[in-house]
């Protein structure tokens, strides 16, 4: 199953107020292993940066003056994404702002199947803090490289954690059916191990007297009494 681990940066929280996204990180996964196919890019999102959004992810208005329109690199982040399942932390953010980026650039928006890890966080944890930062600090993953949101960065530390939250590292430690005697599909399976008559064990006289001689020692054995 191909699934791509997305994240977005921006320059606020409401795409309807004018912020736009400036950011964006995709990471593949086929059947829950990273294949190391990316796909990353910054965008000029044609307006100011907020000193909220830059003290989130650093990215200032002069670093992002000369890269690219969103519009101009819409075909290929959707051909990246193609029908793969998207994971995504708080996905009604980050589809929302990408939904208003395509319509503004007049291609049509994400249909795609997606996984919300918040609302898995929450349903696994519930009551507990559900932000990236917490749930790797709660499955020991390593993140003290993050001292800012990046899109790519955060989009590693999420198949991490969208990993652990679909059963860990467990899920390929699983006997094989041959040795388990379990199928795959959880049906008995057939053992085809070959079965091995018992070895032969000659006891040798010198044994024998040896046993002979400790029984003397017992005392008031008790299968004397029955």
């Amino acid at each position: 199953m191909r699934e791509i681990v997305l994240d977005t940066e921006t320059t606020g929280l409401d795409p309807q107020a004018g912020h736009r996204i400036v950011e964006v990180g995709c990471l593949e996964l086929v059947n829950m292993v990273a294949t190391g196919i990316t796909f990353h890019c910054y965008f000029n999102p044609e307006r100011d940066m907020p000193t909220g959004a830059l003290d989130v992810h650093g990215l200032t208005e002069d670093f992002l003056s000369d890269k690219p329109l969103f519009a101009d690199k819409a075909d290929e982040l959707m051909a990246f994404l193609g029908d793969a399942q998207l994971v995504i932390h708080n996905a009604q953010f980050d589809l929302g702002f990408l939904n208003a980026e395509l319509e503004r650039a007049g291609k049509a928006r994400i249909a795609n199947p997606y996984v919300d890890t918040v609302s898995m966080a929450r349903r696994k944890f519930p009551g507990q803090r559900a932000s990236l930062d917490a749930l790797c600090e709660r499955f020991g993953i390593d993140n003290a490289h993050r001292t800012k949101h990046g899109a790519l960065l955060d989009s590693e530390l999420l198949a991490e954690v969208y990993l652990e939250l679909s059963g860990g590292r467990q899920r390929d430690l699983g006997l094989a059916p041959e040795m388990a005697g379990t199928a795959s599909d959880g049906t008995s399976a057939p053992n085809n191990r070959p079965v091995r008559p018992a070895r032969p064990h000659l006891v040798c006289v010198a044994e024998l007297a040896a046993h002979a001689e400790f029984l003397k020692k017992l005392s008031d054995p008790l299968w004397l009494k029955a």
